[in-house]
């Protein structure tokens, strides 16, 4: 289930990076990262689908680790 985990990962630090980009008004990144954002949560929600409620933890921690590589990752590029 590690390719869940990975794909919540990636889903989460694209809406942080997103959400840094619509506070900061960053248009033109706030335009493309909906299409990353997009692939992002088909594929997780498909993980989800076919694991079920097992899934949980694997999200839970590729959420945690998104969001904080979101948060770090923004701030560093964009200072």
């Amino acid at each position: 289930m590690m390719h869940l985990t990975i794909a919540t990962a990636v889903l989460v630090f694209l809406r942080a990076i997103q959400q840094q980009n619509v506070i900061h008004g960053h248009y033109i990144l706030a335009a493309i990262t909906p299409f990353g954002i997009a692939a992002a949560e088909v594929a997780m929600v498909l993980w989800v689908v076919a694991s079920g409620w097992s899934s949980v933890p694997y999200v839970g921690v590729g959420g945690a680790i998104g969001v904080t590589a979101g948060m770090y990752t923004h701030r560093r590029f964009r200072k």
